[in-house]
């Protein structure tokens, strides 16, 4: 078994757990296939589970995780990141600050800040310590059907400004994220795209290629 990873990937693929109408079983089945594929960052999010199942499936995940070298990161929620050991936290508006997560959480630890469509969250995020920033939604989202739009140049004027890698998300698929990763995203971040598919390694492929043909 490898050692769980703790530094941030240059970029690639980040899968988003979509947990619902799986069993604990159903998402490590549906998730294995989707790391040994390449995906290069997983994170855990799931609204639904109570606490006990959050840290039973978080746990289980980093075990998964570390057996391919990727890292987890825990959606929202520092201290269950804290408490399964996981490689990093993403947090949104209505989270702990930054500053506290990384207090929590030590220096290795990866953080991601949700910048939504706003350019003016990016540089505070920089200067408090975030190792990268999300942006979108840039398409419709079923995940989050009433998430704020974003528009792709908004990357590269995000990137002008700070020096951090920048993951898109928002109804991303293997058509419309070409032209994200072209306007300069480092990372697609996906749910439904790989959850819902039957064959999720061959979904996990098809965006893995946007990255290999840039």
């Amino acid at each position: 078994m490898m050692a769980p990873a703790t530094s941030l990937p240059p970029g690639g693929l980040y899968a988003i757990t979509d947990c619902r109408s799986l069993t604990t079983g159903g998402l490590l089945d549906k998730t294995e296939p989707i790391l040994e594929a390449g995906a290069a960052m997983l994170q855990y999010r799931n609204k639904e589970a109570d606490t006990r199942l959050k840290i039973t499936q978080a746990g289980l995940l980093h075990r998964l995780c570390a057996q391919y070298g990727v890292p987890l990161i825990i959606n929202d929620d520092p201290e269950l990141a804290l408490l399964v050991k996981a490689d990093g936290v993403h947090l949104g508006r209505d989270d702990m600050d930054y500053a506290a997560a990384r207090a929590l959480l030590g220096a290795e630890s990866i953080i991601g800040i949700s910048c939504y469509n706003e350019p003016e969250r990016a540089q505070p995020a920089m200067v408090g310590g975030a190792d990268y920033i999300a942006l979108g939604a840039f398409y419709h989202t079923l995940t989050k059907p009433d998430a704020v739009r974003a528009e792709p140049g908004l990357i590269g004027k995000v990137k002008q400004i700070i020096k951090l890698p920048v993951v898109a998300i928002g109804g991303i698929t293997p058509e419309n994220g070409t032209t994200l990763v072209a306007a300069g995203a480092d990372f697609l971040a996906v749910s439904s795209g790989l959850y819902a598919p039957v064959d999720a390694g061959q979904a996990t492929r098809k965006y893995m290629a946007l990255f290999h043909h840039q």
